[in-house]
């Protein structure tokens, strides 16, 4: 099985960052062919210029590799921080010029008209990994988890992604070498849920 892992986070000695270690690690020592993407390190270009919007536009050759792979892959795992209720920019870029109509969804429909939407990614899977420091009742009842919603109903859902699962890693700040062990655990285990 082919995996897509995209992480996003400024330090290598990050909670967030074990996460990736840990998913790349398992997905590669259960031999899965793992294509991935440290958007920090590999300072990928965020900002999504007029003329790469429309659908058949000529593409960077650096976007076009990346649409590429997110076609080719089986699953795709996203690892990131919640800042302020959002991905990091840099990842926020990355969905911006990747997961693109032609690439990830169409519309279709006559011309002036509200189109069907259409998800290209069907038959993939989609896993998010996030990290915050808000406790999850307060992350629910008044923040209204916006990072489910975004991640599974606006970008998975949309693009036609229907097995999807997200688990949120929290309070990390205060927590416990033992805790992030056990949260490194579950990571596998959402991941053998998908791919055994």
């Amino acid at each position: 099985m082919r995996v897509l892992v995209i992480t996003a986070t400024p330090s290598m000695s990050s909670f967030n960052y074990a996460i990736a270690e840990k998913t790349v690690s398992y997905l590669t020592e259960n031999g899965h062919d793992v294509v991935f993407h440290d958007l920090y390190r590999e300072k990928f270009p965020p900002l999504l210029e007029q003329d790469e919007i429309a659908k058949d536009a000529i593409l960077d050759p650096l976007i076009a590799k990346h649409c590429e792979e997110l076609t080719a892959a089986d699953g795709v795992v996203i690892i990131h921080p919640n800042w302020w209720g959002q991905p990091p920019a840099i990842l926020k870029g990355w969905i911006d010029r990747v997961i693109r109509p032609g690439t990830a969804y169409i519309c279709e429909g006559k011309p002036g008209e509200v189109g069907e939407v259409i998800g290209l990614l069907k038959g993939k899977f989609g896993v998010v990994f996030t990290t915050g420091d808000t406790d999850t009742e307060r992350e629910i009842s008044y923040f209204m988890d916006p990072l489910e919603t975004l991640w599974k109903n606006c970008i998975f859902g949309f693009c036609g992604v229907v097995q999807f699962t997200r688990r949120h890693f929290n309070i990390i700040l205060t927590s416990s070498a033992e805790q992030r062990k056990k949260w490194l655990a579950d990571v596998e285990n959402v991941l053998k849920s998908y791919i055994g």
